[in-house]
């Protein structure tokens, strides 16, 4: 009896920008090209063409590399991007990913000092939502900790699911450095996640965003899931490569992040054991 054919997943698989920092967005997009992804996430930040949809446009359209989504400038070192007023900063992220068509937008919650826009930020990124077609998906963030201090950084919360969104982001670096529970947070999040940022850590302090399979975080266990059950968002790779050596050195652990992506969900498809290019680390 002929089997039928095992079908893999449509998921697409985006690289950040971020990931080749100290390297440029335009080189971001190069990489991605060169190594198969399916597209970039635009981590929009201190780089002047980060910020210049014309000049992304054509980056886009040289290299056959879509943007799929847009991460708005919610990062310490990109307060004055784009504006000091969060709202037009999330306003200006929509309005890039609906001319470059990208399906999301990635927003961390504000900042507690951000008092006015984190008391209204659960109803106006509901209010940003029903204005448009693009998701806007609030990511996991962290508290932020020094030896044996903690400080609750983010409001409402660092953990999303404390609030109601209509998408959420998951970042398995976060969820390590958080120490949270991963596959209960995805539980928690359910038809409501959007948008994964698949990286890996090991529960320190720092938000290590290591490549896949060399932490402690069930990322391929959460990848395989994602491909059983007809996810219908982005896996997009955000990693750290500050330390490569070399650019060769780079694109060597961007296309090892990709081949896990990719391996890992599909697995259901190839019988269901978790797949990795060099082995579990």
């Amino acid at each position: 009896m002929v089997q039928p054919a095992a079908h893999v997943p449509d998921v697409k698989v985006a690289l950040s920008t971020a990931s080749v920092y100290p390297e440029s967005t335009a080189t971001a997009f190069e990489i991605a090209a060169r190594l198969g992804y399916d597209g970039v996430e635009v981590m929009v930040w201190t780089d002047p063409v980060s910020q210049d949809i014309e000049a992304l446009r054509r980056l886009s359209d040289f290299h056959g590399v879509p943007v799929l989504a847009v991460h708005a400038p919610c990062l310490l070192i990109t307060q004055r991007v784009w504006s000091t007023d969060p709202w037009v900063k999330l306003q200006r992220a929509r309005q890039a990913a609906e001319r470059l068509g990208a399906s999301t937008v990635v927003v961390h919650p504000p900042f507690r000092w951000q008092r006015n826009y984190a008391r209204d930020f659960v109803r106006g990124v509901w209010r940003m939502a029903d204005e448009t077609d693009v998701r806007f998906a609030v990511e996991n963030m962290f508290p932020w900790r020094y030896r044996d201090r903690e400080m609750l950084a983010y409001a409402p919360d660092w953990d999303p699911t404390q609030d109601d969104y209509r998408h959420f982001t998951i970042d398995l670096s976060h969820t390590a450095t958080s120490r949270t529970d991963t596959l209960a947070m995805v539980d928690r999040m359910g038809d409501r996640l959007g948008h994964v940022h698949i990286a890996d850590g090991n529960g320190s302090n720092k938000d290590e965003h290591l490549v896949p399979g060399r932490g402690t975080q069930p990322c391929a266990e959460l990848l395989e899931r994602l491909g059983r059950n007809g996810f219908d968002g982005h896996v997009v790779v955000e990693v750290n490569t500050r330390r490569a050596m070399s650019a060769a050195e780079r694109e060597t652990d961007l296309a090892e992040a990709l081949a896990y992506t990719r391996l890992n969900l599909g697995s259901a498809a190839m019988g269901g054991a978790s797949a990795s290019p060099q082995g579990q680390r």
